[in-house]
């Protein structure tokens, strides 16, 4: 099965920086917006205006950046650049200029992940992709890029777009950057506007809308219209090339394999495929999140990524796929979306899961499959049967939280698995329960002296409500 590298709305490549904040390459002397004069030159506007600090979920970006290759000074090979940078940033405290500078150092390695042996081209398919920065301090900036090859005539080399956020909602930010790429056809200074009036703006509520007004030069002003998807947790992710890859089974796998914090490793050719298909598995885990080692698409210089101890989900170009196999590795699931095969298994993943369970999912994925057409009915149809199989096998975990005088509450693990009817379950839940995916939900739980009012709770309730009513109709049966 090939693998499908053209659409690409909506995707993540990660990287947790605090794995490699002392490990990146040097790429220039001097902070990244010094370099803006080689290429380009922001508005004069722009380089008096001095915006105040961001407050994460309260604008739509931090930065608007232009990623160039520049050929090194020696040698024919070219290093990732910032050749442009809105906003600055000025007066700073050096604690926070440091940490700019670490993050803006780190972005060009991952708007070029695939190394630096490049050729000037006349024909590159345009992509769009995203990554994820950590931050030591656990915070999370997530890098929607747009690479292409700019306009012109002869040989030429791609460049990256890429806006900063903290915000993760990858189909509007798309919709974004294609306004950056016409407008940066006309002309840099174009842009300048439209993105000060985005940073103005208020991030929308889900399923809210705003509207931007932009001039555009011989077309007049424009109004843009960007919505928020309603289903917050489902604006993140793309299903469809996850399926287009691999079968329902190995899907089915792949969530087994994630919910025990495995290592696995994702190849495919494209920054498309492997961004798509890692991210949308990673979202199955849904209402949990991973919290280890997670970059879609690993840069070349970090491919000893793979020989970490710990739990990781990570993605690999196949050419890099030599490298992979050398390199010393225990219990990981390598799974080649170009062919739609394990090439490496620890063997018990049909195993980890509950049969029945299993076997609900996979009757779920296969109805009406073919009657899909939109995307949100895509995403609905594939994360809804591992959302209910949470909600069966730990979805009465509030009930087994007790809280003392102070509303601090506690979780009763041992009473919380024993109260499961089914043997298969409870053997399931004593080994999740130790995952630090539950430790991390639980705690918040704990914290909190209601259950969550999100997604994940509804279908709880929904769940909760369709027992009580089967009850009754049993007893009549009966």
């Amino acid at each position: 099965m090939p693998c499908r590298s053209e659409k690409m709305e909506g995707q993540v490549v990660g990287g947790m920086f605090r794995l490699f904040r002392n490990r990146l390459p040097r790429l220039r002397a001097g902070p990244p917006q010094d370099n803006l004069g080689e290429d380009v030159k922001e508005p004069e506007r722009a380089q008096e205006h001095c915006l105040p600090n961001f407050a994460g979920g309260q604008h739509f970006f931090e930065y608007l950046l232009v990623v160039s290759l520049k050929k090194k000074r020696s040698g024919d090979d070219y290093e990732p650049t910032i050749t442009y940078q809105f906003p600055k940033r000025e007066n700073l405290l050096r604690g926070q200029q440091e940490e700019e500078e670490r993050l803006l150092g780190a972005i060009p390695l991952f708007c070029f992940p695939d190394g630096n042996e490049w050729a000037p081209l006349t024909e590159y398919p345009r992509e769009t992709f995203s990554f994820v920065l950590t931050n030591v301090d656990g915070s999370r900036k997530i890098g929607y890029c747009r690479r292409l090859l700019p306009a012109g005539r002869g040989p030429r080399l791609p460049k990256v777009y890429c806006i900063i956020s903290c915000i993760g909602c990858f189909g509007l930010f798309s919709k974004i950057l294609d306004e950056v790429e016409k407008r940066h056809q006309i002309s840099m200074a174009v842009i300048y506007p439209f993105m000060q009036g985005l940073r103005e703006a208020a991030f929308p509520a889900p399923g809210k809308t705003v509207t931007l007004k932009s001039f555009i030069p011989d077309s007049g002003t424009e109004f843009i219209s960007l919505t928020r998807p309603l289903d917050s947790h489902l604006e993140h992710v793309d299903f469809s090339s996850l399926l287009h890859c691999l079968r329902f089974e190995q899907i089915l796998q792949i969530f087994a394999s994630a919910v025990l914090e495995r290592k696995i490793i994702f190849l495919a050719e494209g920054l498309s495929t492997l961004s798509q298909c890692i991210h949308a598995a990673a979202a199955l885990l849904y209402p949990f999140s991973w919290a280890h080692t997670y970059i879609p698409v690993v840069p070349e210089s970090l491919l000893a990524t793979v020989c970490c101890p710990t739990p990781f989900m990570v993605g690999v170009q196949m050419r890099f796929l030599q490298e992979v196999m050398e390199s010393p590795m225990e219990e990981v699931l390598l799974v080649n979306l170009c062919e739609g095969t394990f090439l490496m298994s620890v063997g018990d993943e049909k195993d980890i899961l509950p049969p029945k369970l299993q076997e609900d999912i996979l009757d779920s994925l296969s109805q009406r499959i073919n009657e899909l057409q939109t995307l949100e009915q895509i995403n609905e149809h594939v994360s809804g049967p591992f959302v209910q199989f949470f909600v069966k096998t730990v979805g009465h975990y509030a009930s087994y939280i007790k809280r003392d005088a102070n509303g601090q509450g506690h979780f009763q693990e041992r009473a919380f698995y024993k109260a499961l009817p089914s043997k298969a379950n409870r053997r399931f839940v004593k080994k999740f329960v130790k995952t630090q995916l539950f430790s991390l939900f639980i705690q918040e739980a704990e914290k909190s002296k209601n259950p969550p009012a999100g997604y994940f709770q509804q279908k709880i309730l929904e769940y909760e409500e369709q027992k009580k009513q089967k009850k009754p109709r049993e007893k009549t049966v009966k």
